[in-house]
């Protein structure tokens, strides 16, 4: 059954955890076209936590999820897993006929990710994957401006996520078999999303990768949320990678949960193109020649400005993702996130991590 503009958007929310609660339902709460009817979690506490802190009158309780998904009221579902589960329970949810919304990455690997996306094309369903980085002010005025053709052709960027020691120890954030993998999976999919987006560019040729587990015995970690524990330590401390597009475009990915440095970024990009630059280390800053001097532009994001993709102008960048996907559904239009544009992500992180492995140059198409 459509749903119309006017009507509530019935969401089930499926893993009720740390992402749950803090993003996903606070973000939904603010949105009135959305009722949230029903909460699973393999700790079934969780899911009544949450039930009585978001839900809507009645709304049910689960520990299998799959119980959830014969409630054929539910509109949509977002799947709040660890990444291990995001494909199964997303094949799942869209075959029963919800739309959903997906955290991050979009599964632990390709053929797991191109199972979601067969499973939305064959179902008529919208997917989406929850890269909120994207609704930054600064990620879409870097964004409003690739689009205007302010920087030309993009052919070199760099994606870049660095923590100095702020290493997550709870939860399954350190289990690789839970995960697929660590700083890499978790934060630089941030980083690497924003730069394909930014760049337009989602066909890779080929990618060269290296992972490194140089810190994880460390016990005195002077770690941000306390030391973590080397035996459950198994997923990578840091990992590089560079890509380089079929137009010839390179991208060099950096990401850490803890490496000796001072040069500390998380989610930012900067890209150079044929007429300019533009980067998200201080702001944006957009840098170029004009009248034959080089100048450097770097407007002020605090005015607020044009609320891109639906958001309102004084939203989070959480709100704002998930508002512009309940409009998504409401009106029947493409959210901000396409799942094509996630599985390319997947893909590359995928040949990263093979390539490390192998030691060898990861081919895309081969």
């Amino acid at each position: 059954m459509a749903i119309g503009a006017n009507d509530k958007v019935r969401v089930g929310i499926i893993g009720c955890g740390g992402i749950a609660n803090g993003k996903h339902m606070p973000s939904l709460a603010k949105i009135p076209q959305v009722e949230m009817v029903a909460f699973c979690d393999i700790i079934v506490e969780r899911a009544e936590a949450a039930a009585a802190k978001y839900g809507a009158p009645g709304a049910a309780v689960y520990e299998d999820y799959k119980k959830l998904l014969e409630d054929k009221t539910i509109d949509v579902v977002h799947v709040l897993t660890p990444n291990r589960a995001h494909s199964f329970i997303t094949v799942d949810a869209l075959d029963a006929g919800k739309h959903v919304m997906c955290e991050k990455p979009m599964a632990i690997n390709s053929v797991e990710a191109k199972k979601m996306l067969d499973a939305a094309k064959r179902n008529g369903k919208k997917l989406t994957i929850g890269y909120q980085t994207r609704q930054r002010s600064d990620s879409q005025f870097l964004k409003a401006e690739a689009e205007a053709g302010t920087f030309g052709d993009i052919y070199y960027a760099k994606a870049t996520a660095i923590r100095r020691r702020a290493v997550p120890t709870w939860g399954v954030f350190l289990n690789e078999y839970e995960q697929g993998g660590g700083p890499l999976i978790d934060i630089g999919t941030h980083a690497l999303d924003l730069t394909l987006w930014i760049m337009n560019n989602y066909k890779p040729a080929y990618c060269l990768g290296t992972t490194y587990h140089k810190l994880n015995k460390d016990t005195e970690t002077g770690n941000a949320w306390g030391d973590w524990d080397p035996a459950k330590f198994t997923v990578e401390d840091s990992a590089f990678g560079m890509i380089v597009m079929e137009d010839g475009a390179t991208i060099n990915l950096e990401a850490a949960w803890a490496l000796n440095t001072l040069d500390v970024k998380e989610a930012v990009t900067s890209v150079c193109g044929t007429k300019a630059g533009g980067d998200l280390w201080d702001g944006v800053r957009i840098n170029g020649i004009r009248q034959g001097r080089q100048y450097v532009l770097k407007p002020d994001l605090s005015a607020g400005g044009v609320a891109f993709y639906d958001g309102a102008a004084g939203d989070d960048m959480a709100t704002r993702e998930a508002r512009q996907w309940i409009n998504a559904i409401l009106n029947d239009k493409n959210p901000c996130v396409l799942p094509e544009q996630a599985y390319c992500v997947t893909q590359i992180l995928e040949g990263i991590y093979t390539s490390a492995k192998t030691g060898d140059i990861y081919r895309f198409n081969k």
